[in-house]
Order: C-alpha cells, then structure tokens, then sequence
C-alpha cells in the first residue's frame, strides 16, 4: 500500500512473500543496489547521496555502531554544502547501554562507574523517585551491591535485583547545529514527545536551549540538560524505522559486520518497505547480500538434533 513506484511496490511483494534472492535481483537490475567493498568509502557515498536531496530521505542500518558512524559522515557533509550551519554546540547526551538486558541489570558487574541510571518506577525503599537519574560510583561484583550518586548528592547502595525499570545510560558529546536532523532515544511526557520521533533543529545556544520543528509539524522547545536523550536523526536502525515511511530510503547492509540477528529477512522487508518512491542499498559484497538477508530467524527451532556417536 505504501509504494507510489510500480517497480519498488514489486520488489515488495517479492520481500513480503520471502522470496529474498528474486527481490534483490530485480533490486539490483533496476540499479538500486550498489557495492562498494571499503567500508569508509561506502559510508561517504551514502552520506553524499543523502545530501542530494536530504528532504524526505530516511537511511537504514541495522547496527547502533554504523548507525553512528553514518549520522556523523551526513552531519559533516550537509555543513560542507551548507545545508546544515558550519557552528556547532557540543551538548552531553545519554545514549542507552543496549547491549545490557533486562537480566543483566540484576548484576552489579554489569554496572561501570560513570553509567547514568534512570529509574522509571522509582524505590520507596530507597528514596528515589520515578523518573529520577543517578550516576554509578561502585559496582560490588561479590556481594551484588550498586552504589550511585543521586542529584542531591546523597549515596545510595543497593541491590540491583530489587529494583525494577532501570535503564542504564553512557554520557557522551554530540556537536549539533541549526538545520541537524535529530531523534529522540526516550518518551519525553511533559511534551508529548515520543520515542523515536524525529524532528529538525530551527535554534540551538550554548547553554543548551533547543527549538525543534518535529516531522509532525509541532515545534517544541527545552533544554538538553532538562532532556538529554537526542541524537542525530539522518540514520536509523531498521528496529526504530518501524511504523515510518519515508519518500526514500538508503539501507546500509554490511554483511561481515552485522550478524544474524540483525541482517535477515526481516531487515530485508522492514528497511525496503519503507520507501514510497525509492529504495537503494549500499553493500559491502553482492554477492552475500542476498544471502544473509535470505535468513529466517522467526522460525528457529529450539530443539538442537542430538550429534551422532
């Protein structure tokens, strides 16, 4: 329903029937999927083609790694041809640890000093407030204690099996100018933001104070400090670009990097689907491309077969 061009809507099809090698192929004969072996090569060229025609053009890659890599190279290339403002305010983000789960947030050795801590519920027992941040100072391993450091200053050490709906955060510097694409990596309830929503940035000062033109045509304005869950928003994961359509797409597949889990057939549907005019990947090697995206990963079974003696 989604694709306005005939030959994009077939490929589509073809996705969403797992026929994989064929959409690729037809893909590739229309001269949407493009090889370029260097990694560093292939990132500018997806950069470059972003800053052709920025307006109404999502980019897709299946790791926050990449992900990163990618909203930087745009970043730079849309201030070289002056389509984002040369001056630049650095502002300290949170960007969520999320190669910790829900089970490893039980154990203190997977908490660092230096982590930012969001309580979503909040403790009685400990004082701490729903919605409140905290910054880790110890990680007792042998006796599974956490001791962070609230705002007020107050330590509190506790187990972290007790608490529920933490989510843990590394502090780190973006350079944002007027003009930058951005995403919101967090709900923000006060202003009715959602998580992942996108917008464009129309004013930003040193002290942080932001006016953001969000794609639904709202314009918000707050202080980072106040909230610091925004990055870049030129480049998404294919698991944030759900629910999105964009006029076109780029998807970045780099089928050495990312494994499994990441580049299949869901990436396959979910990342083409996505365009309504167009849609053109940026791969590391053709020949694999249809491969790795070829995998099902829905229907592992669970059982292994026993090996032979």
């Amino acid at each position: 329903m989604r694709q306005k061009d005939p030959a994009l809507k077939k490929v589509v099809e073809q996705l969403s029937r797992g026929n994989i090698r064929e959409a690729i192929e037809r893909l590739d004969t229309q001269g949407r999927v493009h090889e370029i072996p260097d990694r560093d090569e292939r990132l500018k060229e997806i950069a470059n083609d972003y800053a052709t025609k920025p307006e109404g053009t999502l980019v897709i890659s299946p790791d926050n790694q990449s992900r990163r890599e990618i909203n930087e190279a745009i970043h730079r290339t849309m201030q070289s041809k002056g389509q984002v403002e040369i001056k630049e305010h650095k502002q300290r983000v949170l960007v969520a640890r999320q190669e910790v789960t829900g089970a490893d947030r039980q154990w203190a050795a997977q908490y660092q000093p230096g982590d930012v801590v969001r309580y979503a519920r909040g403790s009685k027992t400990h004082g701490i407030e729903a919605g409140e941040y905290a910054r880790v100072e110890h990680a007792n391993e042998k006796e599974n204690l956490v001791t962070v450091k609230r705002e007020n200053g107050e330590q509190v050490t506790y187990d972290p099996r007790r608490l529920h709906g933490v989510t843990l955060y590394r502090e780190t510097e973006r350079a944002f100018s007027v003009g930058d694409r951005v995403q919101f990596t967090a709900p923000n309830r006060e202003q009715h933001i959602a998580n992942r929503e996108l917008g464009t940035i129309e004013k930003i000062d040193g002290s942080g104070n932001l006016q953001l033109r969000l794609d639904s045509g709202r314009t918000v304005a707050f202080n980072i400090k106040e909230n610091p869950h925004l990055d870049y928003g030129y480049a998404v994961t294919s698991h944030s670009s759900q629910g999105q359509t964009a006029d076109r797409v780029l998807v970045h597949v780099d089928t050495e990097q990312a494994g499994e889990k990441l580049v299949n057939r869901r990436l396959a549907y979910v990342a083409v689907s996505r365009g309504r005019y167009d849609a053109q990947i940026y791969t590391n090697d053709k020949t694999s491309l249809a491969e790795g995206l070829g995998r099902d990963v829905s229907h592992r079974s669970a059982i292994r077969a026993k090996p032979s003696v």
